[in-house]
């Protein structure tokens, strides 16, 4: 069984850096948009999260969401 059949972080982290670290150069391009993705769906979550949570307590509303659209077009006029 590969090593990397392993869950445990403490175990795993490790092995995916000495992976990372014996990558031919021409991999590494990829494992870095890999790793960027991984970034990405992370920080997508974590707002969702926080967007959920100030909807419940009432920071986010339509009448805030109308109101701030309003201001933003008066000191933004379209031509």
């Amino acid at each position: 069984m590969s090593p990397l059949a392993t869950t445990d972080p403490k175990e795993l982290r490790p092995l995916l850096h000495e992976r990372i670290e014996h990558a031919p150069d021409e991999e590494l391009e990829a494992v870095r948009k890999a790793l960027l993705l991984f970034e990405a769906k992370r920080t997508f979550d974590e707002l969702g999260r926080a967007m959920e949570e100030d909807w419940r307590s009432g920071k986010i509303t339509e009448e805030k969401i109308a109101e701030a659209i309003q201001e933003h077009r008066a000191r933004h006029p379209y031509r």
